[in-house]
């Protein structure tokens, strides 16, 4: 089985190498806002916009002009690919833009234009790329020197491309690479149900659960401090742009503990289980609840569902979604009973029928293990919502599945 996968790692460049990453992060933020500039200037006059090839073109006649006469002459100092990819990137967002439209979606995102004021960015680069122990070679940079040991691979794949990105002062490379690697071995049938929250970040059906580190509530007070000290500070100043990497550092320090934590919970879930069931959540409309909406992104709801997804093929997991109007915490696990109101407050599912206490979040991890069996089941039973029976018969008349019902394989 081939698959293409990323494996990125922090460099440790010297000063010339940081000189030049700045550059090649300078070059492709140029060419994305002037092929930008040329899309919409194009698109005015003829109601067309030019390809990623047409700019490029047009952009290498631009480098061998001077730069008097409005030429980019100085671009040979850096990979053609920084610039080439920048432009593909551009029109990969012309793309999803156009998407999106035709999906009638309320946010179009039409591109915008980078600014350095928000960032360094990052640049992609293709070719000859070799990678070893403790190094990295990459076209025109050669090589960066790494500060993990070990960790890219080096043998049996083939590089596709390499990103470098710059995050609060250190940069990064993150290596895309196609590799093969032998199926997964069978394993016995377990199926986990697995509910996903706030509180902790998932409880599954067999009592497991794993705890919400709360990284961006636990960095409020820093955040405030160090985000003060960025107003009090002259804007475009020395000492202002010390204080926005002191800012960004937290920031990243958060994501760490975020990916770290949801990571290590994806891993277990996937290595264990040979069939996992989830709910499949209108994240985005849960994010419009303003009480709630920092604690769901703190939560990464849909990072942990993408994350499950994938390595579910990577370990030889079958991937289930529950419909998303299937009562899971509504629902009793021991009898059946449905309640017609389950409060956010309510953390111990108390059932009035049989007098079930369970915990709310373990109750649903337990209900949706046994997704769809229980659904077909409630679907005659009038405690059932509409929405349940309806979902539940277009299965059972043979209809094929719609995307909330998707299995993956």
């Amino acid at each position: 089985m081939r698959l293409i996968r990323a494996f990125k790692t922090e460099l440790d460049p010297t000063c010339k190498q940081v000189e030049q990453l700045l550059q090649h992060a300078g070059c492709a933020r140029y060419a994305y806002n002037w092929g930008l500039r040329r899309k919409i200037e194009a698109y005015k006059a003829t109601g067309k916009s030019p390809s990623a090839i047409d700019l490029h073109r047009e952009l290498n006649s631009l480098k061998k002009k001077p730069q008097e006469d409005g030429g980019v002459s100085w671009m040979y100092e850096s990979s053609k690919c920084a610039p080439q990819e920048a432009l593909r990137n551009l029109d990969a967002a012309y793309k999803s833009f156009f998407r999106r439209c035709k999906a009638g979606a309320k946010r179009k995102g039409f591109p915008r234009f980078k600014s350095r004021k928000n960032g360094i960015g990052s640049f992609r680069l293709t070719g000859s790329i070799r990678a070893s122990e403790a190094h990295v070679r990459l076209p025109v940079l050669g090589e960066l020197r790494l500060k993990e040991r070990g960790y890219l691979p080096v043998e049996n794949v083939k590089v596709l491309s390499a990103t470098v990105s710059e995050q609060a002062g250190r940069w990064f490379v993150s290596l895309q690479v196609e590799q093969e690697v032998s199926d997964p071995e069978p394993k016995p049938h377990h199926v986990v149900g697995v509910d996903v929250g706030i509180k902790r970040l998932a409880v599954t059906s067999d009592g497991k659960n794993f705890d919400n580190p709360k990284a961006l509530g636990k960095a409020q007070r820093t955040l405030r401090i160090r985000q003060k000290a960025v107003s009090r500070k002259q804007k475009g100043s020395a000492n202002r742009r010390k204080a926005v990497v002191r800012v960004a550092k937290v920031h990243r320090r958060v994501t760490n503990i975020r990916k770290d934590a949801i990571h290590k919970m994806t891993t277990s879930i996937a290595k264990s289980a040979s069939v996992i069931v989830v709910e499949d959540l209108n994240v985005s409309g849960m994010l419009k609840n303003h009480c709630l909406a920092r604690a769901l992104s703190d939560a990464s709801l849909s990072e942990i569902h993408r994350q499950i997804a994938y390595k579910a093929k990577w370990y030889g997991a079958e991937l289930r979604k529950a419909d998303r109007f299937y009562p899971s915490s509504k629902r009793c696990s021991a009898c059946g009973n449905v309640k017609a109101t389950l409060g956010l407050d309510e953390r111990i599912y108390h059932c009035e029928a049989c007098g079930l206490v369970i915990d709310r979040d373990l109750n649903a991890a337990i209900n949706l293990k046994m997704w769809p069996t229980v659904a077909s089941a409630s679907a005659c039973c009038p405690g059932s919502s509409g929405h349940a029976r309806k979902s539940v018969t277009k299965l059972l008349v043979g209809q094929e599945p719609s995307r909330e019902d998707e299995v993956y394989d």
